[in-house]
């Protein structure tokens, strides 16, 4: 997967291709999927949501620029595969899930996994975590139709955001990094990415 599918397509942070090649995949989905599990494509894993395809979780991760010492602001936990890499990466990942029978099957995994830097609770991700603010960085793994204000307001001095924004079907990967003169923008290429659902998102019902 990391040769084939990360190397081949442009990612090079030695450790973020470390982190891919360590974590288990197929310990973040339904065993009827175990066999695909190392796929570059997202697979689903109940409650309408998916898990992100590795090129994705590599190229998101590797925008975000961690040495190891940042604390980091994950939106949508989901299955917890972009957390146990996140956690991999940095000092510790505070993460929000809006849909608790996925926090609750994900908090499993990464106990029984030994990610233990990780804090995990049910919420609104569009607002992000503001008793824990600011972060270093930021991920959002939902599209929305736009960066919330919230989440730029919870970013630390350098803080790098990376997030999906666009309408339902079609999404551009976008960057934020917050300077000294206000936030500076990246694009990062074209994505499809399930809804952001929240007070700063899509209504649930949209």
């Amino acid at each position: 997967m990391v040769a084939d599918q990360l190397v081949r397509r442009g990612i090079r942070d030695p450790r973020v291709l470390a982190a891919l090649g360590k974590v288990p995949r197929h310990r973040f989905v339904d065993e009827a999927l175990t066999s695909r599990a190392y796929g570059d494509y997202p697979l689903p894993i109940g409650e309408r949501q998916t898990i992100s395809q590795p090129y994705m979780v590599a190229l998101m991760t590797e925008a975000l620029e961690l040495t190891g010492q940042e604390r980091v602001l994950e939106v949508g936990t989901g299955s917890g595969y972009q957390t146990s890499i996140l956690a991999e990466l940095c000092s510790k990942v505070y993460s929000i899930e809006r849909i608790k029978s996925l926090a609750d099957r994900a908090i499993r995994r990464l106990d029984g996994l030994g990610y233990y830097n990780v804090l995990v609770r049910v919420g609104d991700g569009s607002l992000g975590w503001p008793d824990e603010a600011p972060f270093d960085a930021v991920l959002v793994a939902a599209a929305a139709p736009k960066v919330p204000e919230t989440l730029l307001a919870q970013l630390a001095l350098g803080g790098r955001l990376v997030m999906p924004v666009g309408d339902a079907y079609s999404q551009v990967l976008r960057k934020a990094v917050r300077r000294e003169t206000g936030i500076e923008w990246l694009d990062l290429g074209g994505c499809v990415f399930v809804k952001l659902i929240g007070e700063q998102a899509w209504a649930i019902d949209e």
